[in-house]
């Protein structure tokens, strides 16, 4: 059956659980990183469903595409983001592998989308 919104995605779904996560490690980075590192992993964090979200409507194949693979590539972006909070220690061990695992749940289930995208498979047009 069909999705009749992108909230029924997977993919959307997967990604926007890793929003709420960033969202509840913000208070986690010093007050110096307000201008600095936390908008610039928010905004990539918030690409990532966003653009699924967006895709999802588009009529082509070759646009949807086109948006998962922006969403691909903050989730890329947000990958090192992870890295680099755990490496300057705003990240203990446990809320890196937490972030990373949530991230990489995000990521197999984009990727599994858009193979079946680009396959016709499983995408209904309405």
């Amino acid at each position: 059956m069909a999705s009749k919104t992108f909230r029924e995605v997977k993919a959307w779904q997967k990604a926007h659980d890793f929003v709420l996560a960033f969202y509840d490690t913000k208070k986690m980075f010093p007050e110096d990183e307000k201008y600095a590192l936390i908008p610039q992993f928010q905004r990539a964090a918030v690409s990532i469903a966003a653009n699924i979200a967006e895709g999802y409507k588009k009529l082509s194949k070759a646009d949807k595409l086109r948006f998962f693979n922006i969403a691909q590539g903050s989730l890329e972006e947000c990958r090192y983001y992870i890295i680099l909070s755990h490496d300057v220690g705003y990240y203990a061990d446990a809320v890196a592998n937490d972030m990373w695992s949530k991230l990489e749940e995000a990521s197999t289930v984009l990727n599994a989308y858009c193979k079946a995208v680009n396959d016709d498979k499983g995408i209904i047009e309405e």
